[in-house]
């Protein structure tokens, strides 16, 4: 690596680079992936991660099959370095300003790397001040964009660039905005007073770096925001964000002239764009005084409220009231529901009681292939492997993936626990022979005995990638059928999950249905289900702060369910929730407020049609 203080730069830059384009094929690496090997350049892979390491955010315009591209990188171990890759055999130009607008950037702040003329030509003229290199030029870039930047050892601006990666997929599936942003379980934090004075330095950098979401482009110094800070006149306050994407951090900031009613700042990340932060704000302040100066992201107006953010009350110094409007400030108890994706069918109905929900569901992964990361085993591995480890088994298994290991379990978040643990009861384990690892997949089948060209059909049939024949036939030889995890080791594991977790903090299990279901292609599984049954009972009556739900109270009949036993049907969710809430009530004291409304409203969105939803969510 060349050090930046052995270093003169040579290139002079018209504006900072905050994100690098590249191209693959002879640019990131040498060669042509589609005509056969290519040959990586250790520069290349030394300078993502240096700058990466400084802030700067790398992603791929390339013409390539994803596919191939994703997996080279992948050998290459830089994979996770790369955000928002645009891999396909589209023209370069259009797609690079679509992912500039996806990632919030402008052009001038990119630099695109190609060897290919005609390619960045083409990128200049749909993107305006766009900056472009030959990367036979990269010896006299480097030097530059390693001094670029500043230290981020953490990578911390390549997770925030993760997480709206991870929010613009979630966005795509919705046909309506106010639909997605309902269900993105957006929470703001708002301090003030003496609570500013510790994030003197963000502040600054907030100030004086935004331009898309300074509303008053007032800069400053830190002498000048201390003295500010210690002026009664001014109220300063920042503004913190949360979604179940992620946390997007300190991303706002305002000064309130409070003799005058006047703002002399208000400035927001561009992270949080089209989230409805930056209105919600001006609301909660009242509506004050604005003169905007110059051209912003966002218009505001002195009107709306959003609806679909939650102030977060614990990081509330005072609880204001907007006009005649009833207090924004939020008392509820925060709730992660954690299980399998049906269970977000409860979430409309117990948000009908004084609670917020944050959701921990299964997922498609990179692969396209579902992952559940609620077993116990997988929480484990999460908890106790090294990160080497765990990316080891991410990378090389295709069925879990970057994020399996993820979890918000560790985040002390949340006030409650809501847990299935049905995946325990049904995933069958397959231990590593190498090291002994027990890895959860599947269910209620063997996948070391089935036919590997017959399975790795049926995986290509589902559009699965990476469970072909090769890596099916190393999967047999590397792993060991274990079958379901013993309800003795289930125990264990619950023992260990509750020595985890807060001893204060409630946990609720979901226990599984007890029924025959016909045509099912789960054999055994209503004995299953009574053998797990009982070894949840017997711990939880045994453990500290655990309580059960028991489904099968309302759940007993193959009409009650759907194509699985953990399947539901819908009318059951609105029941499960109540339950839930019933109980969260009993072990906090009182009884939970709910409102009729919602929970008619959310009985009247569960008997819509998939394919009427969005209709639906525009008459809410």
């Amino acid at each position: 690596m060349t050090a930046i203080s052995d270093t003169v730069p040579k290139v002079a830059l018209p504006e900072p680079v905050k994100v690098v384009i590249w191209d693959l094929d002879d640019t990131f690496w040498r060669g042509t992936l589609s005509e056969g090997a290519v040959e990586a350049l250790e520069e290349n892979l030394a300078l993502v991660r240096d700058t990466a390491a400084r802030g700067i955010v790398h992603t791929i315009v390339s013409k390539n099959d994803f596919a191939a591209a994703e997996a080279k990188l992948i050998e290459l171990g830089i994979r996770d370095l790369f955000v928002f890759p645009q891999i396909s055999w589209q023209p370069k130009g259009p797609i690079i300003k679509e992912l500039l607008e996806k990632m919030q950037l402008r052009a001038p702040n990119a630099l695109f790397l190609d060897d290919n003329p005609i390619n960045r030509a083409e990128a200049q003229y749909y993107n305006p001040k766009l900056q472009v290199a030959d990367p036979a030029d990269l010896p006299h870039w480097a030097p530059v964009l390693r001094a670029s930047g500043k230290p981020d050892p953490e990578f911390s601006r390549l997770e925030q660039y993760k997480l709206l990666e991870r929010q613009q997929q979630a966005r795509s599936a919705y046909q309506d905005n106010v639909a997605f942003l309902r269900d993105s379980q957006v929470h703001i934090a708002f301090r003030e007073g003496a609570a500013v004075i510790p994030d003197l330095d963000r502040i600054e950098e907030l100030i004086n770096r935004s331009n898309q979401l300074n509303f008053t482009k007032k800069r400053v110094t830190k002498e000048e925001l201390r003295a500010s800070f210690s002026d009664p006149s001014r109220r300063w306050g920042t503004v913190r964000v949360h979604d179940r994407f992620g946390d997007y951090g300190l991303v706002g900031i305002y000064c309130l002239n409070q003799p005058e009613n006047r703002l002399e700042q208000l400035v927001f990340s561009c992270r949080i764009l089209h989230l409805g932060i930056e209105q919600f704000t001006y609301a909660w302040l009242g509506f004050p005084a604005l003169e905007v100066q110059g051209e912003v992201a966002t218009e505001l107006n002195t009107t709306d409220r959003p609806d679909w953010i939650t102030v977060d009350a614990q990081d509330v110094d005072k609880q204001l009231v907007v006009g005649d409007s009833p207090p924004v400030v939020s008392t509820q108890l925060r709730i992660l529901l954690k299980g399998g994706c049906d269970l977000g069918q409860m979430t409309p109905f117990l948000q009908a009681f004084q609670l917020s929900v944050i959701e921990e569901f299964n997922y498609v992964n990179e692969n396209q292939i579902p992952v559940h990361i609620e077993h116990t085993a997988l929480l484990r591995a999460g908890h106790e492997l090294p990160a080497t480890e765990q990316q080891r088994l991410a990378k090389s298994l295709p069925f879990l993936g970057q994020e399996a290991f993820d979890t918000k379990l560790w985040s002390a978040d949340y006030d409650a626990l809501i847990y299935s643990p049905l995946m325990d009861y049904t995933q069958d384990l397959y231990r590593e022979k190498a090291t002994g690892l027990n890895i959860p997949f599947g269910g209620y089948h063997d996948l070391t005995t089935a036919d590997p060209a017959a399975l790795a059909a049926r995986y290509k049939q589902r559009r699965f990638r990476g469970m072909d024949e090769a890596f099916l036939q190393r999967f047999r030889h590397d792993f060991q059928f274990e079958g379901q995890i013993s309800p003795l080791r289930f125990k264990q594991n619950l023992r260990w999950l509750r020595e985890q977790l807060p001893s204060a903090l409630p946990v609720f299990f979901l226990n599984g249905a007890e029924i025959e279901v016909p045509g099912s292609n789960e054999p055994g599984a209503k004995e299953r289900h009574i053998i797990m049954n009982q070894a949840l009972a017997e711990f939880v009556a045994e453990a500290d702060n655990c309580f059960l739900i028991d489904v099968r109270d309302f759940v007993r009949t193959p009409a009650d369910v759907t194509n699985n036993l953990r399947h539901y049907h819908r009318a059951h969710y609105r029941t499960l929730a109540q339950q839930v809430a019933e109980a969260i009530s009993a072990w906090h004291g009182r009884q939970l407020p709910r409102s009729v409304w919602a929970d008619w409203r959310a009985q009247l969105a569960s008997r819509v049609p998939g394919k009427l939803k969005g209709v639906w969510e525009k008459l809410r």
